[in-house]
């Protein structure tokens, strides 16, 4: 039987930090309140939101060493996330990464400028029959061709996808249903230029939904065509920030699949990664529809 989503990108295993008392200080001591090793990267976290939403999964990406595999298949055990597609490499431990975390600030570490600066493809090549039986889709833009190729399958079998921070020149973000852009993407590509231009810009070369999001900032969002709109996020106690943008594009997969409006999806995702927030960790504790609903009720 096919899952309804198909997830395309990054899988880890994170190590997280939280520390009690504020963020690392240069020569200062720092005390850990809690320490975790759980499934990360912003499809292994949205597969973790989207099975507690009740969507059922399959995602393919990165290849899975055997330091993050048993991880993996323990954790999804009992959860509506099919593993199947994905290579678990006997030869190599596998990607992880490490996270620093204080309330609003968190600094991730690891080896991805050493890992994509090497020939060597350390992922999936999407396959057309996970694919095709699918309703909806979520596509991370790192894997380069293989990302675009994703894309072009689901295009080809009428998939609506998702995607994250693709710039408005490519197939991505072309062809995507939705296309959620963070500060960290209008930083890195479009250094210098005004958002609301960068916005009509993403809008005029996009066929479907642009939202740009900033953090506990105001986003923005619409169509080609059509005036920008605006949504400021809901209000919560932060706890932890890490997996709030990928809570946020799970809510958009959620709302896709299940054909919200534009102001439905955007207050949907937000309201997810309201949620997502105010815990740690997240993958112990993903948002619930009854939670999402309560949050958004609550304005």
């Amino acid at each position: 039987m096919s899952a309804e989503v198909y997830l395309f990108g990054q899988i880890l295993g994170t190590h997280s930090f939280l520390l009690r008392g504020g963020f690392l200080q240069p020569d200062e001591y720092s005390e850990i309140d809690a320490q975790y090793f759980l499934p990360g990267g912003e499809t292994g976290t949205a597969a973790t939101v989207l099975s507690a939403l009740g969507a059922s999964v399959r995602m393919a990406g990165t290849h899975i060493g055997t330091a993050v595999a048993p991880l993996l298949k323990e954790f999804y055990r009992d959860k509506r996330v099919d593993l199947s597609s994905l290579y678990f490499d006997p030869d190599d431990a596998g990607v992880m990464d490490y996270v620093v975390i204080a309330g609003l600030v968190r600094s991730p570490m690891g080896r991805f400028q050493t890992l994509f600066s090497t020939d060597k493809r350390w992922w999936n090549i999407p396959q057309e029959q996970d694919i095709m039986g699918c309703k909806a889709a979520s596509i991370d833009p790192f894997f380069r061709a293989e990302s675009t190729l994703a894309a072009q399958l689901c295009v080809k079998h009428g998939v609506p996808y998702v995607t994250i921070d693709a710039p408005h020149d490519t197939y991505l973000h072309q062809h995507a249903a939705v296309n959620v852009v963070s500060g960290e993407c209008l930083h890195n590509h479009y250094q210098g230029m005004d958002k609301l231009a960068v916005m009509k810009l993403l809008q005029e070369t996009a066929e479907g939904l642009v939202i740009i999001t900033s953090g506990g900032g105001e986003m923005l969002y619409g169509r080609k065509g059509q005036e920008i709109r605006r949504m400021k996020p809901f209000q919560v106690e932060v706890r932890s920030t890490l997996g709030a943008g990928d809570t946020y594009k799970a809510g958009c997969t959620y709302a896709l699949l299940h054909g919200m409006s534009d102001d439905e999806l955007v207050r949907f995702a937000s309201a997810c990664s309201g949620v997502a927030i105010s815990r740690f960790p997240l993958p112990l504790n993903p948002p619930t529809l009854a939670e999402v609903h309560a949050l958004m009720q609550q304005e």
